[in-house]
């Protein structure tokens, strides 16, 4: 669906709508942005992102879905979820798994993805160690999907291929220590015999990380815009976002043109949902101050305030109490000052701690 005249909509406009979208009200424990799941990389991060949305990680189930990184998902999603992710064609399924250690298996296109999801169904009957599972699963599979590791002295499946087919193989992840450990799920559901709901799942990054361009879509997902253009959905409004074309659902149109920032603080972690969002240049409009939220590794957490990225925060643990060290990336309000304490506290909590220390630095 397009609009039967232009819309122009301002960056304050779209990011007081996506912090609307995501929940930091705090007026549901099931927030809607479960749609997209939380990311748990680093460990525990996705329960801090729920907490930031005064939720619980309780009822949900971790799973290497999206790109093949670890998310907290609703369990009742899942078997949509397999079917949104499962490969539209072999071209597809080759661009996600194309690495220089297994060129010719990702020519294998989608038989790739399923004969990996069977071999992890044969496999994990009970919880296992993830390198027990690698091995099995290595030697269960195609030999052009493994390589050669001279340190190990073994072949080992691509990593790329493992974890993304960790979904349709019906494993679960849980961090024990410090190790992977991989279980069954309670409700296996069958591999997908083909894709079905991917356009919910444009459709879910446009409702909450939106409007967007189908090229941002595919850096989410993983995958080749030609893929998402043949999934775009149908009921979409066009918008024109600082100069450029965007999308989101039609439903959201009104929302989004009456969007305004609210007073709100909360402590976003490394990878929240609110962070996932492609077009980093309008989230942080600073290239330096991109750099240094959006780091490969060891990234710091974000301070939300309003609907503006204004600094960033990490936490260390010191005995039962854990030390907050917040970075503003300018002055920040007495108010808001304030209520950093309770956010700290709430991050505390989350972690497990029984007391937060603020520090500024």
């Amino acid at each position: 669906m397009s609009s039967t005249h232009r819309v122009d909509v301002r960056r304050e406009q779209v990011l007081a709508h996506r912090v609307a979208a995501h929940g930091f009200a705090r007026s549901s424990p099931r927030p809607d942005v479960l749609a997209l799941g939380a990311q748990d990389t680093p460990n525990g991060s996705a329960r801090l992102a729920l907490a930031a949305r005064g939720a619980s990680a309780d009822g949900l189930v971790l799973v290497w879905s999206f790109r093949g990184a670890p998310h907290l998902h609703r369990r009742a999603d899942l078997p949509r979820l397999a079917g949104g992710l499962w490969p539209v064609t072999d071209a597809d399924a080759t661009a996600r798994i194309d690495t220089a250690v297994i060129k010719e298996g990702a020519r294998l296109g989608v038989e790739a993805f399923r004969v990996t999801a069977e071999a992890f169904r044969e496999v994990v009957t009970a919880p296992m160690a993830k390198g027990e599972v690698s091995t099995a699963v290595s030697a269960a599979v195609p030999e052009s999907l493994t390589y050669w590791c001279a340190a190990c002295g073994a072949r080992h499946i691509s990593g790329l291929l493992f974890q993304q087919a960790g979904l349709f193989g019906a494993v679960g992840v849980r961090p024990e220590g410090g190790r992977t450990v991989l279980t069954p799920l309670d409700e296996r559901f069958p591999v997908p015999a083909a894709p079905s709901g991917a356009a919910e799942l444009v459709r879910a990054y446009l409702r909450f990380l939106g409007p967007a361009t189908p090229a941002e879509v595919a850096k989410y997902l993983g995958t080749k815009v030609t893929v998402v253009k043949s999934m775009w959905p149908d009921d979409l409004a066009e918008v024109w976002l600082e100069g450029r074309k965007t999308w989101l659902p039609a439903a959201d149109l009104d929302a989004l043109l009456s969007a305004r920032s609210r007073a709100l603080v909360r402590l976003l972690p490394p990878g929240d949902p609110f962070l996932q969002a492609r077009d980093r240049e309008l989230v942080v409009p600073d290239r330096t101050r991109q750099r240094e939220i959006w780091r490969p590794i060891g990234g710091p957490g974000a301070l939300l305030v309003g609907s503006e990225i204004a600094g960033t925060w990490r936490a260390r643990a010191a005995g039962r109490r854990l030390d907050v060290t917040l970075t503003p990336f300018g002055p920040l309000s007495s108010a808001v000052r304030e209520e950093l304490v309770a956010e700290a506290a709430a991050v505390a909590s989350a972690r497990g701690a029984a007391e937060a220390r603020l520090h500024f630095s």
